[in-house]
């Protein structure tokens, strides 16, 4: 006999965690379990992260990232002061090393005043060095308010904060497909069949394949974008203080190559963006004859690769050659030498895009009496992350129909 819970989050990640968090704090009497296939929190996008706490700077006024993420980061702060997780407001540096950039540049300001975002300031080439000694630069923007955090961590308090109300954790089940049965859902997982009242899904690499609107009606596809890190030598660790960032391309929602001192003074460098050739590809040849499959068969990644091969091709350059990817972090660090990198760790971002091959920018979230789905999440998803469970929170309240 199937198993009645009135409400359950599919993914263990950052906003799957920070969901069910969120609703036991509106509703402690609900029955709220998390169900996830692996075997600890935070396995793939939440545990791969180098920890970046966003302040806010990049996205569209109005849109939901610009305001979750100026919600999510000063709740985060004020989560991890409670919890004593520890953090460093370190500061970024977003640097113009050519002089077509400065238009860009302007614009990621003008972005910060319409977003919110305290005490970003223009630095000159002087300002540049006193800030960051060995960068160089035309002019920066220096956004204070940017901080680093192991955000493992702070998905495993969540989890922590779930149980500790009441809720489930159930790590090791994984969800093979969810059918509609009247005005619930049932769960089909590798334990056995659930029956919910009411179902949030925030399954991250996966987010479609658990869509009632599969990519053949017209929905999003979820590609994996691999990003490689290289790791600085801890002799040449000193030659960045904070965060180092290049002005981003618009039309692309990565935020390119850039330098992060991490919470742990390791400094990481990177990533690229690369198409992985599987769902959780994190190596460079791991492949999945199906998913890539899946992939190429969509036709949202043909006009997506239309639209940006020469960038396609640049960044798979860049991957495999050592030597391209050290010249693109020396236009920030000139003093950068190859001897002082080490090939370092990979993370796997979750892109949605549609069938005209466009990349969804936003978060995206779809709901239905029964049935609440992110669809896409990327950055800043991790700094918002409480701000974007509290809005789930929201509107599974006012949408599902959870008997009380």
């Amino acid at each position: 006999m199937s198993e009645r819970f009135q409400l359950v989050v599919v993914g263990a990640g950052l906003l799957g965690l920070s969901t069910a968090y969120q609703i036991l704090i509106e509703r402690p009497d609900l029955n709220v379990r998390v169900l996830d296939k692996e075997a600890r929190v935070a396995t793939h996008q939440s545990g791969h992260s180098s920890g970046v706490i966003h302040a806010g700077v990049y996205y569209e006024p109005g849109s939901l990232k610009a305001r979750l993420c100026v919600e999510g980061r000063r709740d985060l702060l004020a989560f991890a002061d409670a919890h004593s997780i520890a953090y460093r407001r370190c500061g970024k540096l977003i640097v113009a090393v050519r002089r077509d950039e400065l238009g860009r540049l302007g614009a990621l300001g003008e972005r910060a005043v319409a977003n919110g975002v305290p005490g970003v300031t223009e630095l000159g080439p002087d300002d540049i060095a006193d800030a960051e000694p060995h960068a160089v630069g035309v002019r920066a923007l220096l956004v204070p308010g940017t901080a680093v955090i192991d955000f493992a961590e702070v998905a495993r308090s969540y989890a922590d904060e779930v149980v500790g109300r009441g809720g489930t954790v159930v790590l090791g089940t994984r969800v093979l497909r969810m059918t509609s049965k009247g005005r619930q859902q049932v769960l089909h997982t590798s334990t056995g069949d659930e029956v919910a009242d009411g179902v949030i899904t925030c399954a991250g690499l996966h987010a479609d394949r658990l869509s009632g609107q599969r990519p053949a009606g017209g929905g999003p596809q979820i590609m994996p974008f691999r990003g490689d890190y290289y790791t600085l030598r801890p002799a040449a660790r000193h030659l960045v203080r904070g965060l180092i960032y290049p002005v981003p391309n618009p039309a692309l929602p990565f935020l390119g190559v850039h330098f992060t001192r991490r919470i742990d003074g390791e400094v990481w460098a990177g990533p690229n963006a690369v198409l992985a050739l599987a769902r959780e590809g994190y190596g460079r040849s791991t492949l999945n004859l199906a998913e890539l499959a899946a992939t190429l068969r969509f036709p949202g990644f043909w006009r997506l690769a239309r639209r940006f091969w020469r960038t396609g091709v640049g960044e798979v350059w860049r991957d495999v050659v050592k030597g391209a990817f050290v010249r693109e972090l020396q236009r920030f660090i000139p003093s950068l030498d190859a001897s002082e990198l080490d090939f370092g760790p990979s993370g796997v971002r979750a892109q949605a895009v549609g069938r005209d091959g466009r990349m969804l920018d936003d978060f995206c979230i779809t709901a239905s009496p029964t049935l609440i789905q992110v669809r896409n999440a990327p950055s800043p998803g991790a700094t918002a992350s409480l701000a974007i469970g509290r809005h789930l929170a929201q509107v599974a309240l006012r949408t599902l129909a959870i008997p009380t």
